[in-house]
């Protein structure tokens, strides 16, 4: 070989030397940014975990991560499931993302709000949620127009409630899988990490943002029979052992979660958090006169404006930044916090067009760079109403005292059970929270009068599908759950959808008193099913003897007659783009007008 062709070998071996090198660092750098897991109950409280004191709940998991993690020991989120899950997803409170309800068309999260997925998204992270959503099951508010690439959804604030697939029981249900109806075997907790699990092992290489939001322990009180038989034998109501046993079925799975990252070995490099979205809803009940359970010496559990309805678990590892040790901060810090947060320790940049977040950057506290942030005050509601009302099931929050529904104020450092009302003694204290709550009052109301907008008609979602569950009427009349739909207890008539047409053209609206994908007559009646052990009973659905049915959008309104066997009545008709409201009904032979239960919009 000549001097020449040595030479040009050698440069050839090193530069394809330094291509590898230079390759490898940036997958080095890239393997840098964190992955990040976020586990969320639905209605476990405080008291519900045993390394708050719990004696009878069996949760050895989240024990050892409670050892293991950096405690947020005065985390607050809202008394009630969707308003804190938007509070988590934006940053924001949820009166002014458009979600202070759980139902009624004030659960769906605004058009135009910025999720921690799409943050996420933008930066470069593969993004899943697996799980409650409860933020909206229409275009443009579902998980996948939020950020999320991939989803594995129930409908609703839980499943078997009326926006889910029908008959859903929490064993061998349909999910949406990318808004696909997909059957699924076994029970649903085990499916979310089961799935979650599957999708970290694919994505293991590449940044991810895994959402892994449990319905469980939310009623129906559901859970294979095992679990139930750890606490069989406890002095404590039926309920209440069901509940426990949702809940130990949760740390088995969470077990599993843990196992897996170690396996992939990309534990030390994942932000791993654990939380709940409310207070406890059956895991401390008076019956009889005797109480049972524990809340950690609290007053109030779901949706109570007390400590117990919004102080929840918030456990957060990151070994690789040294977020670990069984530390606790005992700062005023809540769910509004975490996205900002989360953008620090994962180096995201946030989009110059977005709405102002409401939450404070907490990093420095978790890095240990910090003792406080300095924050003044904070402040949780519980609407639960068509129109929110002003100072309605409200806590204003300062350090450790407490003004409830601007009139009673505690200490919690000395009266955590908010036994004691100071508010005489400090009359200044009260005025100066009264102020900051007009202030803010004043800023997330400008919205009040403007519900979230359910699109028809976008080829996002091309047909749509809504229900009773989002109709804007008093939640007494709204038949949110299956088992209020098979019984027909509740009469939504009277309600109307908040409705916006994407496009101009012709569309065809069917109405009809059964879930579509059921294939039932509108009149047919059905068979319920008995409770077990360890689940609870399905009730019949009664025929209701409709005899004619209608529709209304904006002035356009017609009726028809039902044809005997008929699963639904269609309409169609010619439409402007824009917003507007729509209604429909039912009428019997007896001459009573309900509130169509579901509607399906298509764009021809």
């Amino acid at each position: 070989m000549n001097k020449r062709l040595v030479i040009l070998f050698t440069l050839a071996v090193i530069t394809i030397s330094c291509t590898s090198k230079s390759q490898k660092t940036i997958t080095s750098q890239e393997k840098k940014k964190p992955n990040v897991i976020i586990v969320i109950t639905d209605d476990q409280g405080y008291g519900d975990i045993a390394a708050h004191g719990n004696k009878l709940v069996q949760t050895p998991t989240l024990d050892k991560f409670h050892g293991e993690s950096v405690r947020l020991t005065d985390f607050h989120v809202g008394p009630t499931c969707a308003p804190s899950r938007s509070g988590l997803m934006t940053g924001r409170y949820a009166n002014r993302v458009g979600v202070w309800h759980t139902i009624g068309g004030v659960s769906i999260l605004r058009k135009e709000e910025v999720t921690m997925a799409d943050v996420f998204n933008e930066n470069g992270y593969e993004t899943a949620m697996f799980g409650k959503w409860h933020l909206g099951d229409t275009y443009p508010s579902r998980p996948q127009d939020k950020g999320f690439k991939q989803t594995l959804v129930h409908g609703g604030g839980g499943v078997g409630q009326t926006p889910d697939y029908w008959n859903n029981d929490y064993f061998d249900d349909t999910y949406l899988k990318n808004g696909v109806p997909t059957k699924y075997k076994g029970y649903c907790t085990d499916v979310w990490f089961d799935e979650a699990i599957k999708y970290i092992e694919e994505k293991k290489d590449e940044p991810f943002f895994a959402y892994i939001s449990t319905n469980a322990p939310h009623l129906p009180y559901n859970v294979p029979e095992e679990y139930y038989n750890k606490y069989k034998d406890l002095d404590i109501p039926e309920f209440q052992k069901i509940f426990y046993g949702m809940i130990t079925n949760v740390d088995d799975n969470f077990a599993k979660l843990q196992k897996k990252l170690k396996e992939l070995k990309i534990a030390d490099n994942t932000i791993v958090i654990f939380m709940t979205d409310n207070g406890t809803a059956s895991g401390y009940k008076k019956i009889g006169g005797k109480l049972y359970g524990f809340n950690g010496g609290m007053k109030g559990t779901k949706n109570s404006e007390y400590e117990g309805g919004h102080r929840v678990p918030f456990f957060i590892s990151y070994p690789e930044k040294n977020i670990r040790g069984g530390k606790d901060i005992n700062e005023l810090t809540a769910h509004l916090d975490i996205l900002p947060t989360l953008a620090t320790l994962c180096n995201l940049e946030l989009p110059e067009k977005r709405n102002e977040i409401d939450g404070s950057d907490i990093s420095s506290l978790l890095l240990g760079t910090a003792k406080t942030i300095g924050r003044e005050y904070l402040i949780t509601d519980s609407q639960r109403v068509q129109s929110p009302i002003k100072w309605r099931k409200s806590t204003v929050m300062s350090d450790k005292m407490r003004l409830v529904n601007g009139t009673e104020l505690y200490d919690i450092a000395k009266d955590p059970g908010q036994e004691n009302d100071i508010a005489s003694q400090f009359p200044e204290k009260v005025a100066k929270m009264r102020g900051h709550y007009n202030e803010w009052w004043s800023s997330v109301s400008s919205k009040f009068n403007q519900f979230p907008v359910i699109v028809l008609g976008s080829d996002k979602q091309n047909p749509i599908e809504l229900t009773c569950h989002d109709t804007h009427v008093h939640d007494s009349k709204i038949p949110w759950n299956q088992d209020y739909i098979r019984e027909a207890k509740k009469n939504p008539i009277g309600g109307n959808f908040t409705v916006e047409f994407e496009k101009s053209g012709k569309y065809k609206i069917e109405i009809s008193r059964w879930p579509f994908e059921s294939g039932l007559a509108i009149n047919e009646s059905i068979k319920g099913r008995a409770k077990t052990i360890s689940t609870e009973a399905i009730s019949e659905g009664k025929s209701m003897n409709f005899t004619k049915g209608g529709i209304q959008i904006g002035a356009w309104r017609q009726e028809k007659q039902i044809d005997k066997k008929a699963k639904s009545i269609v309409f169609e008709g010619n439409f402007s783009k824009g917003k507007t409201d729509m209604s429909a009904w039912f009428t019997t032979n007896k001459n009573v007008d309900w509130g169509v239960f579901y509607i399906k919009v298509t764009r021809l």
